[in-house]
């Protein structure tokens, strides 16, 4: 069982390289764990490569971004994290982000927002905002990824059928219009390799062997496209949509086999060919997409981290994990390199693989380039409709349907609400949309069912709280719940109600344990009901919380309208010393 003192590392600490560095110099390092840490990072690096390129291809650009995404991004946020078994790369959640933003401006401008992210979320890591995680409900979190599983499969339909669509329209009702009426044109080619890539991927676990199912489909779907080929029936692959210019001029297919560039993101190819301009309006206007692209960054990369702490029993630094996210997400667009984070599906193999510390991600960076550099030319033939057969699977994993169904069958109504509502507005607007309406949902059903708790009860003839006979003129109202903004004004007008023709009423608040400034308010309006209709209110039990703000508000006692009493007892001796009813006691 993790400790305290580690509990509070994981909200508050904040370390250049804190995972790295706890594993290295605080617990010890031994040659065993450095020869797992390669096993796993080997065995994680060769599950990276296709998903990389298929996640760049799906995000809007060539398959080699995604490669340069996990060898700079994967590298340099497992050097300066907090996690040490987080696998970081291009991952599924940002495809519905990261695709608009090139289409519209290009691998430029995918880049610029890329490392504007970088900088926001090393601002948060630096204002200890990495424990803020707690306070996104599981419902908006299923919603919005469930809603990111259904737009990636759907933008995989065109290479899964091989439609011949140059380009799909921005809104997601139009894509599906437009799909549905060109799917009767489907190849049947491609379609066959997209059926048999994902047959393989959904019937190969079954064999229970230890590699990847998403390998073997993918030599499956390959070789068969070869043979289609052979026959006249051509597939399209990576080597034959992705082109790019080799030094002497002339151009090759596929993956260019070299090393990540330095080059500034806005000097890379924009969406006409141009370059982008450096300059405000730019800035601002990838402003919104770069802080949405830190936020489920932020999200994404910390959920990851808790679900690794509950796999291993340990415990990472949350603000140390921004940090070193937002310092990848600098670094890798200045090589190349698209939007990277923790990916749940790749460190859980990691983990399963035995691997023991951030060398594992290292290792499995320097995997991903070796590939790029020793295997470019074999990458070319991976088919495009395998590809898609191989996001679609994706997605359904990302969008945890069974964790929906869960959540619809026993859930409380609110909930579920706020489940569809972050679906639907993430499918058919965005995101942001979706995560902003969800959590103010959420905090607003939240609000009420809090306000809900906050009851009255007419304990004035009840024997376990009043002992003896009060006078007709008299009532004494026992408050449970809090009396904040929500609840306190309804709590105070039923009080007013029930208390008008009374000349005495008194308020049991030993079940009041929130008192805030609507509350505060709302005691107002009473007493100066009180001072109209010429009663007095006496109150009694106060807890800590409530007296203070009493306190802090100012509110004395005023003579023949308003006092408080310690407990009700010794309110009720006061005022009523010979009305004690011996035969009741």
């Amino acid at each position: 069982m993790p400790n305290s003192s580690g509990f509070r590392q994981q909200l508050f600490s904040l370390k250049f390289g804190y995972a790295l560095r706890d594993v290295l110099f605080r617990q010890g390092y031994q040659r065993q764990q450095l020869l797992q840490d390669v096993i796993a990072g080997v065995t994680v690096g060769i599950i990276a490569i296709p998903l990389a390129m298929a996640l760049a291809i799906a995000s809007g650009v060539p398959p080699q971004y995604g490669l340069y995404t996990s060898i700079i991004g994967g590298f340099v946020i497992a050097l300066c994290g907090g996690s040490r078994f987080s696998i970081s790369g291009p991952t599924a959640a940002f495809v519905v982000l990261l695709y608009p933003i090139a289409q519209q401006y290009g691998l430029a401008g995918l880049l610029m927002a890329t490392l504007m992210s970088g900088l926001i979320l090393v601002a948060m890591a630096l204002l200890r905002l990495g424990r803020l995680i707690q306070y996104i409900p599981q419902p908006v979190t299923l919603g919005f990824t469930g809603g990111i599983g259904i737009v990636i499969a759907v933008l995989q339909l065109k290479d899964f059928f091989g439609l011949q669509l140059a380009t799909l329209p921005e809104h997601f009702i139009d894509k599906v219009q437009l799909l549905f009426i060109n799917l009767p044109q489907f190849d049947g080619a491609s379609t066959i390799v997209a059926l048999a890539t994902l047959a393989t991927m959904l019937l190969w676990p079954k064999l229970k062997l230890p590699i990847p199912a998403h390998l073997p489909a993918l030599v499956i779907g390959t070789i068969l496209a070869l043979l289609l080929a052979y026959f006249g029936h051509d597939v399209e692959t990576i080597g034959s949509r992705f082109h790019y210019l080799l030094p002497d001029g002339s151009q090759g297919t596929g993956i260019p086999p070299v090393l990540p560039h330095f080059d500034w993101p806005w000097l890379r190819e924009g969406v006409d060919g141009q370059t982008l301009t450096l300059s405000w309006q730019t800035i601002q206007t990838l402003a919104p997409a770069a802080f949405a692209i830190a936020m489920l960054g932020a999200i994404e990369s910390l959920l990851c981290a808790v679900v690794l702490d509950g796999m291993t029993n340990t415990r990472h630094s949350a603000n140390s994990e921004l940090l070193g996210q937002g310092i990848g997400n600098i670094v890798a667009p200045l090589f190349g390199g698209i939007t990277a984070t923790a990916a749940i599906a790749r460190s859980a193999a990691n983990v399963r693989s035995g691997g023991q510390s951030p060398i594992a991600a290292m290792v499995h960076s320097i995997v991903v380039l070796l590939a790029l550099v020793a295997l470019a030319g074999v990458l070319s033939y991976l088919p495009m409709p395998a590809m898609a057969a191989l996001l679609m699977v994706v997605a359904w994993n990302m969008s945890e349907a069974p964790k929906a169904v869960e959540l619809i069958k026993k859930a409380p109504r609110s909930d579920i609400w706020v489940f569809a509502s972050c679906l639907l507005l993430t499918v058919v607007f965005d995101m942001v949309v979706a995560i902003s309406f969800g959590i103010m949902l959420a905090a607003l059903l939240f609000v009420k069912e809090i306000a809900d708790m906050t009851k009255l009860h007419d304990i004035s003839s009840n024997r376990r709280y009043v002992d003896r006979d009060i006078p007709n003129d008299w009532v004494i109202l026992k408050i449970n719940g809090p009396l904040f903004f929500a609840a306190a004004e309804q709590a105070f007008g039923d009080i007013a109600t029930l208390t008008n023709d009374k000349q005495v009423v008194v308020l049991d608040w030993d079940g009041v344990s929130l008192l805030d400034a609507g509350g505060l308010s709302a005691l107002n309006k009473l007493v100066k009901q009180c001072q109209h209709n010429h009663s007095r209110l006496l109150i009694s039990d106060l807890q800590f919380q409530p007296i203070r703000t009493l306190a802090k508000a100012g509110i004395q006692p005023i003579e023949g309208v308003l006092k408080f009493y310690p407990t009700l007892k010794d309110l009720l001796n006061e005022q009523l010393p010979l009305t004690v009813d011996t035969n009741n006691n």
